[in-house]
């Protein structure tokens, strides 16, 4: 498989405590083997617990919170599982709106096991096909979804899988349909603050080494400096 288009991708991954933790950090694992640039996005700052099945797990890392993170910064979205953590995302109107921002420009979107309850109460899962943990195939098809019981499903921009173990699988489909996004490099958020700052700086610069030049005019030619003076 041809990952090359991954190189340079910004993913964000949305999660918050009780996330699964091999369902984050091993599809984050294999997105940063492939060159994408991922940002662990969650409702507040610090670090996030996963846990493994009933039992606490390991903290990860939060890189942005979720007020300060702008759909239009990434290029694709990756929703893991849990009980706890999609169940307090699907909760949160500002975690919905990041979600239906990706779904609505038709970016990448890869989810795993209960995180699918997040596209639910985002109100996207009506006429898609996808699968989940299979506790939560009711929630799908109530809210008009058609749920699969297969290892990997692909519809237009999503693709899904069912648990853990299913993982393998899982982590080739993201690669590839991550694979078909347009990354957005140079990204907005810096594009605009990176020209503004040079801008900003070189103008410093010039304006300053102008001043010098009239200083010196000023003592040796006044008649002159007082010329440029004037267009400054």
């Amino acid at each position: 498989m041809n990952h090359a288009n991954i190189k340079g991708l910004r993913v964000a991954v949305l999660a918050a405590d009780g996330f699964e933790q091999v369902e984050l950090t091993k599809p984050l694992k294999a997105l940063q083997k492939a060159g994408a640039v991922v940002e662990v996005v969650s409702l507040r700052p610090g670090a996030i617990r996963g846990v493994n099945g009933l039992l606490p797990g390991k903290k990860v890392a939060v890189d942005r919170v979720l007020k300060e993170a702008e759909p239009s910064l990434y290029d694709a979205l990756l929703l893991p599982g849990g009980l706890v953590n999609p169940d307090a995302l699907r909760q949160d109107h500002a975690a919905l709106a990041f979600v239906r921002a990706f779904d609505e420009a038709k970016k990448p979107i890869a989810v795993i096991c209960h995180g699918p309850w997040v596209l639910v109460s985002a109100g996207l899962v009506g006429g898609r096909q996808l699968t989940s943990w299979p506790g939560i195939r009711d929630d799908i098809v109530n809210a008009g979804g058609e749920w699969k019981d297969a290892p990997v499903v692909r519809d237009e921009n999503w693709v899904s899988s069912r648990s853990p173990q299913d993982l393998p699988a899982f982590e080739r489909a993201m690669l590839d349909l991550f694979g078909t996004a347009q990354p957005l490099r140079p990204h907005p958020e810096l594009r605009t603050g990176g020209r503004k700052g040079l801008r900003w700086l070189l103008g410093g610069l010039l304006a300053a080494s102008a001043g010098l030049a009239v200083n010196r005019l000023r003592r040796q030619n006044p008649g002159q400096a007082l010329a440029a003076d004037r267009h400054l």
